[in-house]
């Protein structure tokens, strides 16, 4: 007796055929398990399709598709990949056929999740424990017992197994296609590249063509977006044309309203007609839309939830990056290209075969420092901004506009769209900040870039030296760069390198020479002076490398060390009987204003064990007028030591009586230039004898410098003048030399 017989409610129920759209068909649009039957008798798959006539498992209907043989079966699973169950015969074209498949679906087809389930008529082809343990198969059924019931209970328990091994692989694939995607987007700078990814990231892990916008509302300024209220940020697809437009222009109100809702609610939607996801970003709440045909199953949502919060954590760091950028690249105050990204351009522009038919422009504020202190801060910002404003709006939109530094811009373009002269005509009407007008005028460098170097940084710095150069010059004029200024400031630089080179090495050395009591013509004291020799024997002239020394700060420590020379010259000089004579010792703004200076003479003095009255120093007239509130008070706490102090080059400046009169000195110097013409007319003595009686008035002593002959000398001395000195008594010596002369003046 049969298994029917023996239990009538697995007996197979036998009707007609079934209609066509439950054994095959498009499922597309519907879910269904998709079940393969391979079996070369077609009864076979007759009966069970009358089986599972109108059966569900776990709540999803089930198509079946057919093939009956092999070769047939691989052709079709070449295509049709989305297969739950295949219900395999063993015996087919011949005997261990269905075995040979089952290597070719796991090996060769890689369908590891199939649930394959063997089906025989002629058990002793395959024995069961030899195909489980051989083969990757999930169970082994006889046709004669799969009745019903029991092809139910078997097929649910493979989909189920099927459904379970697919979450799992689908996770670890969405999951491990999550962290590339993620670590891919975080290689994207900026607000606007990172959305462009994550459209492409997203269509990726669904497996859909790109398709869709991310647009973001914008409630902190984090992210610039523009004038409206939420913008797209990123399209692709067919809605590539809708970037940087505002979200109201999106033709689609299905997508639009997504949007909308999707930002309002702050959570992802799948109930639109494609899937909207939402993204909380500390800088601005952002949405994107795809296009997804049918609504998403469990698995992909809970990978998209993963995907969005790793997104979130994207968008803050790359509108983080943005506003870094920002500050790396654009100043903050003006919202104009900084320095940094002025010389980026000026490098792209050198790198453009016809970059010679460009120009780069320094703009200089006049007096912008002075407006500063009298206005304010407050004030000067707001002018910096009405200036950048009307230089970016009354320039070609080609010409890039920056602010270099404080108050200066910097521009960029080609000649025919960049005139010097009319930047400086822009500047004719006045500008008005907080109700007040103010007229302002520019100095403006100049370069061409057919003359600038190969660099950005370099053309810059040349378009700097003309613009220095029109500042020390007539302010409110244009000047052009030219190659000479680059080979002078370059002879500079070296120079300059040089003499740090001999400081360090000694190459410097001193000289002295004699000052003379114009009436006993005896000596009564020494000018210190600094020579310099350099390698090949040749001497550098002070006027050449006393400036530089001073520009560079290099004087405060060479000033030093000349101070300490001098007084332990003046010590040697007392050991050797001529303590009488003072020492002169001149001193810059530079090292005067130092606050280590009182410190560094007074123990200068104590060091060398020289009389600090016979140390004198010389500071120069402009730096006595300048300077003269602030050397009131340290020269009142130098003389305390008993140093003497002279004014040097007096009569070259604009001298302030006032100022003369309070400040604790001893000696004027009359300058070279002054006792060169005592001689030569009526009128060339008039300032020489104006400068002895206002001495003699304020109670100084007089001396002059630089007498070459005798009647210079007698001049000076009719005029009452008291001191002189010059090549007519001595050239400055070093030490050997100058105790000769001060023996033979003795004799």
């Amino acid at each position: 007796m049969s298994e029917a017989q023996n239990h009538p409610d697995d007996e197979l129920e036998f009707i007609d055929d079934e209609p066509e759209a439950e054994s095959g068909g498009d499922a597309t649009n519907r879910k269904v398990w998709r079940v393969l039957i391979v079996d070369d008798d077609p009864d076979v798959h007759h009966t069970t399709l009358l089986a599972m006539r109108n059966q569900t498992i776990l709540h999803r209907q089930i198509q079946f598709l057919h093939t009956y043989s092999a070769l047939q079966t691989r052709e079709l699973l070449l295509h049709e990949r989305d297969i739950a169950v295949i219900l395999l015969d063993v015996v087919m074209e011949n005997e261990d056929a269905g075995l040979r498949l089952v290597k070719t679906i796991r090996e060769d087809l890689s369908m590891p999740e199939t649930r394959i389930i063997l089906r025989t008529g002629q058990p002793g082809y395959a024995p069961e424990i030899d195909a489980i343990r051989d083969y990757d198969i999930n169970d082994y059924k006889t046709k004669s017992e799969l009745t019903r019931n029991k092809l139910y209970t078997t097929l649910t328990a493979a989909i189920r197994s099927y459904e379970q091994i697919r979450t799992i692989n689908a996770g670890r694939r969405g999951l491990d296609m999550i962290v590339r995607a993620s670590a891919d987007l975080m290689q994207r700078h900026g607000v606007r590249n990172f959305a462009a990814g994550v459209i492409t990231q997203i269509a990726g892990l669904l497996g859909l063509a790109p398709e869709g916008l991310v647009c973001a509302h914008d409630t902190s300024g984090g992210i610039n977006l523009g004038s409206n209220d939420v913008t797209v940020i990123a399209a692709a697809g067919r809605y590539a044309d809708l970037i940087n437009r505002p979200v109201d222009s999106i033709s689609d109100a299905q997508v639009r309203q997504a949007l909308e809702r999707c930002l309002q609610s702050q959570r992802n939607l799948y109930d639109g007609p494609g899937t909207t996801l939402f993204f909380h970003n500390r800088h601005g709440d952002v949405a994107a839309y795809l296009d997804t045909r049918e609504s998403l199953d469990d698995i992909d949502r809970r990978l998209l939830e993963v995907f969005c919060v790793n997104i979130a954590v994207g968008f803050d760091n790359a509108a983080l990056f943005s506003r870094l950028n920002s500050f790396a690249y654009f100043d903050q105050l003006s919202r104009l290209p900084n320095r940094a990204h002025f010389i980026q351009h000026i490098d792209r522009l050198l790198a453009a075969p016809d970059h010679g038919k460009q120009i780069l422009a320094l703009v200089d504020l006049d007096h912008f420092a002075e407006t500063n202190d009298a206005l304010g801060h407050r004030f000067g910002d707001r002018l910096l901004q009405e200036v950048a404003s009307r230089l970016k709006q009354s320039v070609s939109p080609r010409v890039i506009v920056a602010r270099i530094s404080g108050d200066t811009f910097g521009l960029l373009g080609a000649s025919d769209d960049l005139s010097p002269t009319q930047l400086m005509g822009l500047f004719n009407t006045p500008f008005t900040v907080d109700g007040q007008e103010l007229m302002v005028s520019i100095t403006c460098g100049v370069l061409n870039l057919a003359d600038a170097g190969n660099s950005g940084a370099e053309a810059l710095k040349d378009a700097n030296i003309a613009l220095k150069r029109a500042k020390q010059g007539n302010r409110g004029e244009v000047n052009y760069f030219t190659r000479e200024m680059s080979i002078e400031i370059q002879e500079r630089v070296k120079l300059l390198q040089a003499l740090r080179h001999a400081f360090d090495n000694e190459r410097l050395f001193m000289v002295y020479q004699p000052q003379v009591n114009l009436v006993t013509r005896k000596a009564i004291g020494l000018e210190a002076l600094i020579r310099w020799r350099d390698d090949d024997g040749k001497m550098v002239p002070p006027d050449r490398f006393i400036p530089l020394a001073e520009h560079s700060g290099l004087i405060v420590n060479i000033g030093e060390w000349i101070t300490r020379v001098a007084c332990h010259q003046q010590a040697r000089l007392a050991r050797a009987g001529y303590g009488h004579l003072r020492m002169a010792i001149n001193v810059s703004v530079s090292q005067f204003r130092h606050p280590r200076f009182p410190f560094m003479l007074k123990r200068a003095i104590e060091d060398s064990g020289c009389d600090p009255a016979c140390i004198e120093l010389e500071i120069t007239e402009s730096m006595a007028m300048v300077e003269a509130d602030f050397l009131l008070h340290t020269l009142d706490k130098l003389k305390e030591s008993g140093i003497t102090v002279a004014v040097d080059d007096f009569g070259t400046g604009f001298s302030s009586l006032s100022y003369l009169q309070r400040l604790n000195v001893d000696r004027l110097k009359i300058d070279r230039a002054f006792v060169k013409e005592i001689t030569d007319s009526g009128r060339g003595s008039r300032i020489p004898e104006m400068v002895i009686q206002l001495s003699h008035k304020l109670g100084l002593e007089v001396i002059a410098e630089g007498v070459e002959d005798l009647a210079q000398a007698d001049a000076l001395e009719k005029l009452g003048c008291h001191e002189a000195q010059g090549y007519y008594f001595g050239r400055p010596m070093e030490p050997g030399p100058l105790m000769d002369w001060l023996s033979n003046q003795a004799v």
